[in-house]
């Protein structure tokens, strides 16, 4: 069985917004998991994440966005997303001390998780993990979006389906490839 607890994280120019921290009594590592564009973090696909991760000893912290919170439909400029998920890593730091972190999220929520980590890094986070990379907008295919994964330092685990619309299989496997190939030389 996995406590849940409720409670508002303080974000730089974007005022507070709430948070959910589902930890099991086993936990083995926490994850700061954004939600994606178009659905907060109490979307059904949220919740049963966090349940089946919490099922393998995998602690969540899902989080708003401050324009889901104020239930606006545009999301917030890039500066104030990344300062969500930077105020949410550490959020999560606090309230789970000892737990090794893991950051990501879905799609958008993703993206913004690697452009943080991209621009510094992320206190205390291990590793990322992404729902659904979002590589290209709908059908205008591109890498131009592995530009922030190449300028990431640790392990990224990219979680893909096959249908998505974002994210054609074809770009995102040789990007996953030049990645990981990146990884080894840097270890060497």
């Amino acid at each position: 069985m996995a406590a849940v607890k409720q409670f508002r994280v303080g974000v730089e120019g974007g005022g507070e917004v709430s948070a959910l921290l589902t930890r099991p009594t086993n936990a083995r590592r926490l994850l700061v998991l954004a939600h994606g564009a178009g659905a907060g973090m109490i979307h059904p696909f949220m919740e049963m994440l966090a349940d089946e991760l919490a099922g393998v000893a995998v602690a969540t912290l899902r989080y708003q966005f401050p324009y889901i919170e104020e239930r606006r439909r545009v999301p917030d400029a890039p500066a104030v997303l990344i300062a969500t998920v930077v105020a949410a890593v550490q959020a999560a730091a606090e309230a789970a001390p000892g737990l090794p972190l893991l950051a990501g999220g879905k799609s958008m929520g993703g993206r913004m998780t690697s452009q943080a980590a991209a621009r510094s890094p992320l206190d205390g986070v291990r590793g990322l993990v992404f729902f659904g990379f979002p590589l290209h907008p709908p059908n205008r295919l591109g890498t131009k979006r592995a530009d922030q994964p190449r300028k990431i330092a640790m392990p990224m685990l990219f979680l893909q389906g096959t249908r998505d619309k974002l994210a054609d299989l074809k770009l995102l496997r040789p990007v996953c490839t030049k990645l990981r190939l990146a990884s080894d030389v840097a270890r060497h």
